[in-house]
Formats: C-alpha cells, structure tokens, sequence
C-alpha cells in the first residue's frame, strides 16, 4: 500500500485528486491501492454524487460566507469539513487485501481505522450491523445516520464513510471529527431556520468527536498510527510529491464553487454507493 500524506486542500481540489485516483484505478495504472489522508482548508461542504446542490444547500449563504463546496465521487449526504482527519482509500477491486465485496471493502478499512485510533488512545468501536441506514427523504447530512461499518465513540457517530465502485476499482472517503466544526453544516442548508435548528440539535445528539484524546493533533499523527497497524509497512508519500508519483498532477478543476457542482468528467454513473 501506499501511503499519501497529503495534507490541506480546497473542497475541490480533494475531490478532484480522489477522482483521478479513482480513475488511474479503474484504467490499471495506479500500481497499488493508496491511502490518502487529507485536510480541508479553508473549510468546506462536499454533498454526495446524488445529492442536487441547489436543493441541500442555502447556496447565497455559502457565498457570503465564502464556503467552498463540491459534489464527492462517493454517495452519501453533505458534510461541512472544518475540524477532522479526512481519508480515501483507492484500490482494484481485485486486490487481496483491500477489494472484494462492497461489505468486505467496508470491513477492512474499518479494522485498521479502528486499530489506528485505539493506538492514539480513542476508545472507538464499530457500529452495530443492524444500526440505523439511511433513509430516502432523511436528514441531507451524513452524520445524522448511522450504518454498518462505522464507528462509533460512546455510541455515537464518529467516523462516516461512502464508497464508490466502478467495474474494476473502489474509492472509500471518510471524515474522523476533531471537534464540532461538522455542526455548522446547518447554517448552510437550504429550508427555514426551524428545520435548521433541528438539524444541529440531531447532529449534537448522534455525533460525538476525539477532541478529548486528539485535541488538534496533526495528520502526521494519525500517519503514523495507520502505518503501524498495517500488516507490513506501506511506501510513504507526503504532500505536492504525491501528485508526481501517482501521476495525478494534470490540472483542472474537479467541480465549481458557484453556482453549480456537476459530477466530474468520466465519473457521471455513480454506480453501487453506501451513504455516510
């Protein structure tokens, strides 16, 4: 495996660079499966492939607040990224170790998620199978649900996660929260201000964050742990020189800011998808 350190982007930008993973996955030129780990900065929303912009979020909102957004490769419902670690896992859905069954995939980034932050002292555990799913016509965020897979800290949603498949690769993208910078999401939804409060108040009252064990702690950090509950040591990258490496350095927006975020080139069906 690879290991990509990349660190802080625009909302964009991180779509972008999943998405040219995603595809140099899908056409057998990415030479093994990477795990990215990545920021977001300045802080943004990304929605899900399936989720209309104009219909989830207060769009004049974001525009005055200067809030960037784009559409995710993966499936699942808005998150406004500010206070986390961000990942992507991108691999043929061949491989051994990190492929298989959509179920299978999900599983086994959750162990060695789960194995990192018990090596960082958080007391995480995965979500029950039979935990809520996400339901059409629910709340448009992704951490007012839980499903199968995530995990959970004090019983309540820690990590979400969305994976996207194609015929021959996978791209899983996932949030851990560090804070509570998920909750202003519902100052930038599209509805009135009661629907809004409500929103908030469900996301205090399923989501939980490892401020407490991880504070502000950097991605090197988290780097660290994942390498060491590997089962052998991954190639490490960090930062721009990732871009070369992987041949991710062509140029060109994943998706606008304003006023509309289209899904990116190439990327249009979204195939099998699992919400966060």
């Amino acid at each position: 495996m690879i290991l990509w350190c990349d660190g802080p982007h625009d909302a964009a930008e991180n779509m972008r660079r999943d998405a040219a993973l995603l595809a140099h996955a899908e056409s057998g030129t990415l030479a093994e499966p990477v795990l990215r780990l990545f920021a977001f900065a300045p802080h943004g929303i990304t929605l899900g492939a399936s989720q209309d912009p104009a219909k989830v979020l207060d769009l004049d909102a974001c525009r005055a607040g200067g809030i960037g957004w784009a559409v995710r490769p993966t499936g699942g419902r808005a998150i406004f990224h500010a206070e986390e670690w961000t990942y992507s896992l991108t691999a043929p859905i061949a491989d051994p170790e990190w492929g298989g069954s959509l179920r299978e995939a999900y599983a086994k980034v959750a162990r060695l998620l789960i194995a990192s932050l018990l090596r960082l002292g958080v007391p995480v555990d995965p979500a029950r199978e039979a935990a809520e799913a996400a339901r059409p016509g629910g709340s448009p965020a992704c951490f007012a649900s839980t499903a199968g897979h995530e995990i959970l800290l004090g019983g309540r949603k820690l990590v979400g996660s969305a994976q996207r498949r194609l015929a021959r690769a996978l791209l899983q993208q996932g949030s851990v929260l560090l804070g509570e910078g998920h909750l202003r999401l519902a100052e930038l939804v599209a509805g009135p201000a009661d629907s809004r409060a409500r929103l908030r108040e469900e996301l205090e009252r399923k989501t939980a964050h490892a401020a407490r064990w991880l504070g502000t702690a950097p991605l090197d950090r988290w780097r660290d742990a994942l390498a060491e509950s590997l089962a052998a040591p991954p190639a490490l990258l960090a930062g721009e020189s990732g871009l070369k490496a992987l041949t991710l350095a062509e140029g060109g927006s994943y998706t606008p800011a304003f006023p509309s975020s289209p899904v990116a080139p190439g990327l249009e069906d979204p195939g099998p998808r699992r919400a966060p």
